[in-house]
This record gives structure tokens, C-alpha cells and sequence, in this order.
């Protein structure tokens, strides 16, 4: 057996709703990816990733993507979906487990203050300039005042750097996000993905929003970076409903 570590989001959401994010300490993976690597797509050794995500609670019922920087998000209702293109998921059912894999990104996961659903989101820089959140909060059809948010462990703003273009991609959609960037020199610019993802949910009416605001980039110890690493493993932000008393 081996052990992985990880800590539960902290956040109002019912009891009824279960989340936890994991760490890369633990596990048995080796190499870039050493420790607890729960991704199949970096060229970590397979039977490896599969003893890893086997510590996982429910694991048996863990939805695993195939992300690609996109909009698309799953309705997950029973058995596991086989490899799928998306970057979130969600469910109203209980025990099924949304999970998304990162290594800077941004995971998000959400719920509300009933506990009806519950849903994981990948948020790089392209997913939020084309609107996954939105498209999740659409796909929910819920009141999104009553929604929750937590924002897990991503790239912080002094490590993230990008040009000019990822400034203008959201500046074209609000000048709120001006904010959010901040001159480093010439044309580069510090960007906060936290600030960016709070503007949007803010913007659909969704204001109860949490996070630790943990730099994956800059606890090489506690989490996988690909911006500081390369060749690195990747971890996970899951979340799922007990069944209700």
C-alpha cells in the first residue's frame, strides 16, 4: 500500500458534499514525476498511475479526462466515462467522482448551498478566455447565487508569464480584467488566473468563492509545475455527493 497526501478544500459546502485535492507527496511514481502522479498522458509508466489513483477514495467511480484547453464539460451519471475530450465535469448523482489533473492550471470546483451537484473544472489561461465557466454555470441551469467556488493550487501571479496576446484576449471581453495583469517588461505581463476566474464568476452572479491561493510553481515540494518543471506528473482536485441522510 502506499501513501499519498492531500488535504479537503476549505469551504462552506454541505455535508453531504466531499472534496479533496491532492498533493505529489506520497505515491510510488519515480523521475520528473516523483511522487503521488496521477496522470497517464506524461510518459509515466502506466501500472505505475494506476497503483497511484487506486489510494484514491472511490476510485472505482473517478471520472479521468482527456483535457484539452477547451469549453466542453460532462454530464457524469453512472459508470465511468471512457477517455473523453473535456476539461470539467459534473453530476447530480451521488458517488460519482469529477476529477481534474493539473500542474499549474486552475481547478475549480463547485457546488451549492443545498449540495444538489457537484463539478470540476480545468481552467488554463484558454479555457477562461472561451468561457467554461459560463458554459458550466449554462449547462447547470441553477440559480448561480447560491453557487460555491473553490479555487485549488495554480501557477501564482508573480510565476505566471505571458505576452500581450492572453492580455488582449480578455480585455476584449471586459476591461475588469485589466486588473489582473501587470507590466513585467515590454510586452510580458504577470497575469493572476485567481483574479481572472473571480471577475468571471462574479460577472454570472456567483460571489461565494474560496481558495488557499497555493502557487503550484513555487512549492516544488508540494505540487507538480510544468511551467518550472517541463516533464512533471500532475495532480488532482476531486469532488462528489454522499447520498444524503
Amino acid at each position: 500500500m502506499y501513501n499519498y497526501s492531500s488535504f479537503v478544500p476549505d469551504w462552506p459546502v454541505p455535508a453531504n458534499v466531499k472534496s479533496i485535492q491532492t498533493t505529489r507527496k506520497g505515491g510510488c511514481s519515480a523521475g520528473p514525476y516523483r511522487g503521488f502522479n496521477l496522470a497517464l498522458h506524461v510518459g509515466d509508466e502506466p501500472e505505475i498511475v494506476a497503483k497511484n489513483r487506486q489510494q484514491l477514495p472511490h476510485f472505482q467511480h473517478i471520472h479521468w479526462l482527456e483535457q484539452v484547453h477547451g469549453v466542453k464539460t460532462l454530464l457524469v451519471e453512472a459508470a465511468p466515462l471512457s477517455l473523453t475530450q473535456a476539461d470539467g465535469s459534473y453530476t447530480f448523482a451521488p458517488t460519482q467522482v469529477c476529477a481534474v489533473m493539473t500542474a499549474d492550471c486552475l481547478p475549480i470546483l463547485l457546488s451549492n448551498r443545498n449540495g444538489d451537484f457537484v463539478a470540476a473544472l480545468h481552467c488554463g489561461w484558454r479555457g477562461l478566455a472561451a468561457g467554461i465557466i459560463k458554459h458550466q454555470l449554462q449547462q447547470l441551469a441553477l440559480p448561480n447565487e447560491g453557487m460555491l467556488a473553490w479555487l485549488g493550487p495554480a501557477i501564482g501571479p508573480a510565476a505566471f508569464e505571458v505576452g500581450s496576446e492572453v492580455k488582449q484576449a480578455f480585455l476584449q471581453k471586459s476591461t475588469q480584467f485589466e486588473t489582473a495583469f501587470n507590466v513585467k517588461s515590454g510586452e510580458k505581463f504577470n497575469a493572476d488566473l485567481y483574479k481572472i476566474a473571480k471577475i468571471q464568476l462574479n460577472q454570472l452572479g456567483v460571489m461565494d468563492i474560496f481558495s488557499q491561493h497555493e502557487c503550484t510553481y513555487q512549492q516544488a515540494d508540494k505540487y507538480f509545475s510544468y511551467r518550472r518543471d517541463g516533464q512533471t506528473g500532475r495532480q488532482a482536485s476531486l469532488i462528489w455527493l454522499d447520498k444524503k441522510a
